[in-house]
């Protein structure tokens, strides 16, 4: 199980929401959107100092990473964070 977030991903965060190096970038699960793993819910991001970090990925001076306790979102899967540039949008897959 891996947390992956490409360059180009982690270039559109630090952009988008003004990032600076040191940084922390929290993935946490959420009430509703089009999660593929569980209906119903789907992954959320903020900016947001962790406290207990399951898994991380540091990338371009910005720590990405999810808690100990949304771990159990990925089912032992990795998470990877693409952005797609035909579409100008970040995508995250579970694989």
């Amino acid at each position: 199980m891996k947390l992956i977030v490409e360059q180009s991903a982690a270039h559109w965060y630090k952009s988008e929401m003004g990032l600076t190096d040191g940084e922390s970038v929290r993935i946490y699960v959420r009430l509703g959107g089009c999660g593929s793993v569980h209906p119903g819910l789907s992954l959320g991001v903020t900016k947001e100092e962790p406290r207990s970090i399951g898994l991380r990925d540091d990338v371009a001076g910005i720590t990405y990473y999810i808690e100990e306790d949304n771990l159990w979102y990925l089912e032992n899967k990795s998470l990877r964070i693409s952005f797609d540039e035909k579409y100008e949008e970040i995508k995250m897959t579970v694989e």
